[in-house]
């Protein structure tokens, strides 16, 4: 039943985000550079950081669910349901990501907000399913840089229906971080590509790679499922045992949003049959890296987990990644 909410609940938010794209009601104008920033509410940093690189200085932006916060089981705040409600434009991942988030989404696109999904672009066709949700697609979809120049352009679109005036700005800005995604694209596939094959393998705390190694050519296991309020239970966990010690992985990996608990399970599963195997590091997931450095950005989060899998899994990628910008 409460998928069936959800997926109600998403079906009514996306008929109200078409309606929040027609022409503004009579007491209403889009925003112009004398009307000042456009207020913008992003729900999660992988959307706020794009959003801030397209609109420049025509818009400011709020970001809901910050750094190290699992936006499968956030629920909206008081403070949250205000920003929305007093925002010009919501921007949200869909695909039932903020499934938590629902009410307050379609609440604010029914005051007119103006609520659009970044995903709205994506051919259904190429997205993944979602094995623990039926009839529901991956969510992850950031993880490919290529799927997410997608929602580039849903951000620039959208922002010159809402200002016309910031047309140049808007376009030059997406034309320009449509190109850096092109040169991450490139570093993901060669320091990816170096790793083994027989090596290619992500298991991490839970199924959010997916689109990252469909693109880049890796076996993806999760130990929990697309979201993370499925609980891994012992069969889980014996079943990713079996796979190490039978295929002699030697890493796995944490994320910066998901416990440790269940990944500290599979290495002493594994060293109690015998087999070594260690952590390749953290990797961020479903939020950015905390704010103000290199992994506080898209680009740097991809970058940083480029880079961590390849080298954690024998590959040969430059410590201080693409731009030798990543954190020590």
């Amino acid at each position: 039943m409460t998928r069936v909410l959800l997926c109600l609940g998403a079906l009514c938010l996306l008929s109200l985000a078409c309606c929040g794209s027609s022409e503004p009601a009579s007491d209403e104008r889009p925003a112009t550079s004398s009307d000042g920033p456009i207020k913008i509410v992003a729900t999660i940093g992988m959307i706020g950081d794009i959003v801030e690189r397209v609109a420049g200085d025509r818009a400011q932006v709020e970001v809901l669910i910050g750094p190290g916060i699992d936006p499968h089981l956030y629920q909206p705040t008081r403070g949250d349901m205000e920003s929305l409600l007093a925002a010009d434009m919501v921007f949200y991942n869909g695909l039932l990501l903020e499934g938590r988030m629902t009410d307050a989404l379609v609440r604010a696109a029914t005051a007119n907000r103006g609520v659009f999904a970044v995903t709205e672009l994506l051919d259904p066709g190429t997205l993944l399913e979602a094995a623990d949700y039926e009839g529901a697609s991956d969510p992850h979809v950031w993880m490919d840089p290529t799927a997410w120049t997608k929602a580039v352009e849903v951000i620039r679109d959208r922002l010159i229906e809402r200002d016309p005036d910031g047309r140049t700005l808007f376009e030059s800005n997406a034309t320009a971080l449509i190109e850096e995604l092109a040169t991450l694209d490139e570093y993901c596939q060669r320091v990816l590509g170096s790793v083994p094959e027989g090596e290619r393998v992500i298991i991490s705390a839970h199924d959010a790679f997916g689109y990252f190694g469909r693109r880049y050519g890796y076996e993806v296991l999760g130990i929990q499922g697309l979201s993370t309020a499925s609980e891994a239970g012992v069969r889980d966990i014996e079943r990713l045992v079996d796979t190490l010690v039978d295929r002699n992985i030697g890493a796995v990996f944490v994320e910066s949003t998901v416990s440790d608990r269940n990944v500290e399970a599979l290495i002493a599963g594994a060293a109690a049959r015998g087999h070594t195997v260690s952590i390749g590091g953290e990797l961020f997931s479903d939020a950015l890296g905390p704010a103000g450095t290199y992994e506080g950005t898209y680009i740097g989060m991809i970058d940083h987990n480029a880079t961590t899998i390849a080298r954690g899994l024998g590959g040969e990628a430059p410590e201080d990644g693409m731009q030798g910008k990543l954190t020590p």
